[in-house]
């Protein structure tokens, strides 16, 4: 026989339910992490996404002394990824390592599958690297400039880690806009098997993220044309700028960040932020970044996020600019 429950005991019960569970919440929270963190990547191992990811993830495992675990999902510009961390449990357990093509795909597709604003927590903006155009090693233009004038009576594709990355925009921007030649993109999943293209003689050009690009560049097996930045490079002192030949307005580089799903609670944020911001400081880090021609960025929750804003409105700009839009 079932009895009915009074207002004053159901009350009651859920009072001391909350009192009940209210402290190990709690603990949970100040615990973070008290499991494995699961860094899911929006582009294939080998690239500079990847790179930061494992940087961050192996000496977070060594200070939170749980296992950050990397998981590669690339595929449609960093979609996927942001795709799946979008609808995970908001609970810090599940992170989106991707570039800034995460504040370009809202622009440049019908349907990136989420919303920037609404659907995630920027936690911070690890590290940023100058775009670069480089060659296979046979061509016979040295520079970006000699490429150019080359385009104009020469068939060329260039390669590109995916619609949607600046990589993508750059040089849509540089070609189309400020040199006005047709050079047709051709779209891979990500830095890695973009470069396996250019070194198995697949594609001529291509223009990515400098970090994958630089052994290669100094062991003579591709040809650097221009890094698309305000001032040379120091790990590519040689490698004239895309600007000193005539053929950019600006800095354009590819940033490396860390989102966590809306809704995740604020001291797990925090804990992500301040933990991050205190590995990115660290001088064995800054050396490892270096040497891949990374610079950190670092900062608060408040700039993160009002940096990635500017991003997002920044790279919509450019894609009106340039007309371009990705089915």
């Amino acid at each position: 026989m079932l009895f009915p429950i009074s207002k004053r005991c159901f009350l009651a019960s859920t009072v001391a339910a909350v009192s009940f569970f209210w402290p190990s919440l709690a603990r949970a929270q100040e615990a973070y992490p008290n499991q494995n963190v699961r860094f899911l990547v929006a582009f294939p191992a080998g690239g500079p996404t990847d790179a930061i990811a494992r940087i961050l993830g192996e000496r977070l495992t060594e200070k939170w002394g749980q296992s950050v675990v990397i998981e590669n999902r690339g595929g449609a510009g960093g979609n996927i990824a942001a795709r799946q961390v979008a609808k995970a449990e908001p609970n810090g357990y599940t992170v989106l390592v991707t570039t800034s093509a995460y504040a370009v795909n809202p622009s440049l597709t019908a349907n990136a599958g989420y919303v920037p604003e609404t659907d995630f927590k920027t936690a911070v903006v690890a590290a940023t690297s100058p775009n670069i155009i480089v060659a296979a090693a046979g061509l016979k233009a040295s520079n970006l400039k000699e490429l150019l004038e080359a385009a104009k009576t020469e068939r060329f594709t260039y390669g590109m880690p995916g619609p949607g990355t600046t990589p993508h925009l750059s040089a849509e921007k540089i070609f189309k806009v400020i040199a006005k030649v047709d050079i047709p993109p051709v779209p891979f999943t990500g830095a890695a098997p973009l470069l396996n293209a250019l070194l198995g003689g697949h594609i001529t050009l291509a223009c990515l993220a400098m970090p994958p690009t630089i052994e290669l560049i100094k062991n003579g097996q591709i040809k650097a044309l221009a890094v698309i930045s305000d001032k040379r490079m120091p790990s590519l002192p040689d490698v004239p700028t895309a600007m000193e030949q005539g053929f950019g307005d600006s800095e354009e580089s590819t940033w490396m960040a860390l989102f966590v799903p809306a809704g995740t609670p604020a001291a797990v944020l925090e804990k992500l932020n301040t933990d991050i911001n205190a590995v990115l400081a660290e001088k064995p880090i800054l050396q490892r970044l270096d040497q891949l021609g990374m610079l950190p960025v670092g900062g608060s929750l408040t700039e993160s996020e009002a940096y990635v804003r500017s991003e997002i409105k920044k790279w919509g700009e450019v894609v009106r600019k340039i007309g371009l839009k990705v089915e």
